[in-house]
């Protein structure tokens, strides 16, 4: 291991933890390296004719994004790295008829810097468990990557801070992956929002609702029970995102409007527990260090209020048996939406949802450009219905043509931090909490974003066989 390494793992808190592979330290930035930044939600970095990326993490979203980028012109998969060699193999293989054959970095804790400190990558897309999400991420900008970050949460808010300022110092691009953003509904109703069609925006809702209960004690399905060990000692929203991030987009939030605070509120848990004991019985090594762990309630719900006066409320709930909901609620004085428990609908007073033919003159009147370009493609080649390759093909023509990226670190900042600021009011007795500018201002100048594909280099797709 170099010098840098070793360095960068003293400040990360990695070195001599008996559960470095797991990446259970937290992340900092040395002071030295924090010079004055700048506004990534503005900002263009060179133009990359074609992006260079090294995957880190190939678990079930890492392999899928292996594959799914490969449809993109203009990109090389240049490195592959996961803890484990059998799934770094697999995700290699994967890709074998592509014409890419990337560079394996496993079986070591701290393979994934090796990858990060390799001049043929542009762009290090981590897909890990969430605890190596910011040194990885902070590592990568430090040497010059871009990066793309799938979700999940931070430990503590000073983790948020660190992310920010790397970005801000290394003038590096952190993209955060919240593939909701691109569902098609959720981009519909953006466009309508900003057409007016709301009139103001009032309130909105998101939810994460997904009985994933017995998945948290397979050992087959996630590395090292990682999501069970958060599950074990957190208790707010351990998953905000995906509800709350395509509601900030359309409300503007880091763009003309910010978070306030938070009220936060955790029911009992009534399920995980029993879960446990019952995975203890037929596996009590593996089981035994969660015995009586104070998991987190099942019904998590979090009420935002923002400096605008406008509301937003988030619930999750990923251990009871309920049908799925990715709750996405728009409501403001001339209109409404609403997706989940229903298909996407859209209502103008009390009497009930508009009939089909008139949401389908919706459909045409304000679906996207992006959508209307990329839409079926994106349905072919797949992931979440088609989202997450409008994701992936969104920020690479961004960085192809020198653009700024959608969600930048400021929102990854932001959205993730709202686990971390809901534990705290649960464990207050729903206490209000205060939520940090990651903007420090710079959101009541910051222009909305607006999804356009009006440059006039859009990135090519390569045509689904089979």
């Amino acid at each position: 291991m170099n010098h840098n390494r070793r360095d960068f793992l003293k400040v990360l808190g990695i070195l001599g933890a008996g559960t470095a592979a797991a990446g259970t330290a937290t992340a900092s930035v040395p002071s030295a390296l924090l010079a004055p930044g700048v506004n990534m939600n503005n900002y263009r970095a060179a133009k990359l004719e074609t992006v260079r990326i090294g995957f880190v993490g190939v678990g079930n979203r890492g392999a899928a994004a292996v594959k799914r980028v490969c449809y993109i012109e203009n990109v090389a998969v240049n490195a592959i790295c996961d803890i484990r060699p059998e799934r770094a193999q697999l995700a290699k293989e994967s890709i074998k008829n592509t014409g890419f054959n990337p560079e394996l970095y496993t079986g070591k804790a701290d393979a994934w810097m090796r990858l990060c400190e390799r001049k043929d990558i542009d762009v290090v897309y981590i897909a890990t468990h969430w605890k190596l999400h910011i040194p990885i991420a902070i590592y990568a900008m430090a040497h010059g990557k871009h990066v793309a970050m799938e979700i999940g949460t931070n430990d503590n808010v000073q983790e948020a801070w660190d992310l920010v300022k790397a970005s801000e110092t290394y003038r590096r691009h952190c993209i955060f992956l919240e593939n909701c953003c691109y569902d098609f509904f959720e981009l519909l109703t953006l466009n309508m929002a900003r057409q007016g069609f709301f009139g103001e925006i009032i309130h909105g809702e998101g939810a994460y609702i997904h009985d994933i209960a017995d998945s948290l004690f397979d050992t087959t399905k996630r590395y090292d029970l990682w999501r069970l060990r958060e599950n074990a000692k957190r208790n707010g929203n351990l998953y905000p995102t995906h509800g709350l991030g395509p509601i900030c987009n359309i409300m503007n939030i880091n763009r003309g409007d910010q978070m306030d605070y938070l009220v936060s509120m955790s029911s009992n848990d009534f399920t995980l527990n029993g879960l446990e004991k019952e995975a203890y019985q037929k596996d009590a090594a593996t089981f035994k260090p969660f015995l009586n762990a104070p998991f987190r309630g099942n019904m998590n719900t979090s009420v935002i209020k923002t400096h605008k006066g406008k509301t937003i409320m988030l619930q999750h709930d990923t251990s009871s048996p309920r049908v799925y909901s990715r709750l996405h609620l728009v409501s403001g004085t001339r209109a409404a939406a609403q997706k989940y428990p229903l298909p996407g609908k859209i209502s103008v007073g009390h009497d009930g949802w508009l009939p089909e033919a008139e949401m389908k003159k919706i459909e045409e009147k304000y679906t996207l450009p992006l959508v209307k370009h990329l839409g079926e493609m994106a349905r072919q080649i797949g992931g979440h219905g088609g989202m997450d390759f409008l994701m992936d093909w969104r920020w690479v023509d961004c960085l192809r043509n020198g653009l700024p990226v959608d969600h930048n670190v400021y929102d990854a900042a932001l959205w993730s931090s709202i686990g971390p600021l809901s534990e705290r009011s649960v464990a207050g007795k729903s206490v209000p909490v205060s939520i940090p500018d990651f903007t420090k201002g710079a959101w009541k100048t910051n222009l909305p974003l607006t999804f356009s594909i009006d440059h006039g280099n859009l990135t090519g797709v390569k045509p689904v066989k089979g």
